[in-house]
């Protein structure tokens, strides 16, 4: 992991401290040759990384909860041959991953698959604008660039192939219920537990750069539960065993390039049955709202082969590349659609 910056130290004491074991602060400070007060300066302020530490006098600090740090080298073991086609780099904290890479993409000509994980995103962003909201340990944040020898017009329903990606990958691993939400979100449990960002540059004939960002939930202490402020879920809930972060990461990695060279070859319709299956609103009444501030009711009827959402109406089957939906709504007399 690459440390730099003002809070290198304070990096450097959350490695040590991922155990979950008391270090005592004369350790720390021989390990790092600083002094037991710089230890006592660089950990006050660590609870800004959403993580609670224990003091106690004569036995030093640990951390309430140990976090599984990513790793380069056990990522790499479980890519295993795979590990070739990806250039990947792990920070421990930076604003945005998706910023940063399409950055890279424009700025230093980044080759395809290069990843850029994060440990801690401080301006983590969804959809609409949303702010992503993580912390340290607790989720998995990370950006794929892709580039595709198509235009930006070739690059319809590209979230919902991811979608279904992150949905074969969370299955395999045991995860319970996992549901897809159109366009791009990732459910289980009570609520959301992950979601897909898609930022793009390119022209309309080609080529293009595509950069895929991917965050979910591992575990949602409390006060992260709060600052999301919406039904939420992580996989330590769904999951009969929790994965290890490293190798859930090398298991994206490896179907998200599978799924991205399909989808380079045939476009979304080869995944519009797939991703119907996982669909979490599938023939049900649902609100779309609108970006006029418009709301359309309606029966969800699926997706289209370049991933327009498919809404029965009393005017007849509406197709729609914007809105969000606002989730089940219950019938009324008159509603304008009917099974």
């Amino acid at each position: 992991m690459r440390k730099g910056g003002a809070d290198a130290r304070a990096w450097q004491l959350l490695d040590v401290l991922a155990d979950g074991e008391f270090h005592s602060g004369e350790v720390l400070a021989n390990r790092l040759g600083v002094s037991r007060a710089s230890i006592f300066n660089a950990l006050s302020g660590i609870a800004d990384y959403g993580v609670a530490l224990q003091r106690v006098r004569g036995r030093g600090y640990r951390l309430n909860r140990p976090w599984q740090r990513l790793d380069h080298r056990e990522i790499e073991y479980w890519l295993g041959d795979g590990a070739a086609q990806f250039r990947l780099e792990i920070l421990p904290q930076a604003g945005s991953s998706n910023a940063l890479l399409l950055q890279r993409a424009i700025n230093e000509g980044a080759p395809s698959a290069s990843v850029l994980a994060v440990e801690l995103q401080t301006a983590g962003r969804g959809r609409m604008g949303r702010a992503w909201h993580s912390g340290l340990g607790s989720a998995l944040t990370f950006s794929l660039l892709w580039r595709f020898d198509c235009g930006l017009n070739g690059l319809s329903g590209l979230s919902l192939a991811v979608g279904v990606a992150i949905a074969r990958v969370l299955d395999e691993i045991g995860a319970q219920d996992v549901r897809l939400k159109w366009p791009n979100d990732v459910l289980a449990g009570q609520g959301k537990m992950g979601g897909v960002l898609i930022e793009a540059q390119g022209d309309m004939l080609g080529p293009s750069a595509v950069v895929i960002g991917v965050g979910l939930n591992c575990t949602l202490p409390d006060r992260l539960a709060r600052q999301i402020g919406q039904p939420a879920s992580a996989l330590d809930e769904v999951c009969p065993a929790m994965p290890a972060r490293n190798r859930l990461l090398a298991a994206l990695l490896l179907e998200l390039a599978h799924v991205l060279r399909q989808f380079a070859q045939g476009g979304f319709a080869p995944f519009r049955d797939e991703w119907e299956q996982y669909h979490a609103y599938q023939d049900k009444q649902i609100g779309l709202h609108m970006p006029d501030g418009s709301t359309v009711n309606g029966l969800a009827r699926g997706v289209g082969d370049n991933g327009e959402l498919c809404l029965e109406t009393a005017q007849g089957v509406r197709r729609f590349n914007s809105g969000e939906v606002i989730g089940q709504v219950k019938r009324k007399a008159g509603d304008e659609a009917a099974d």
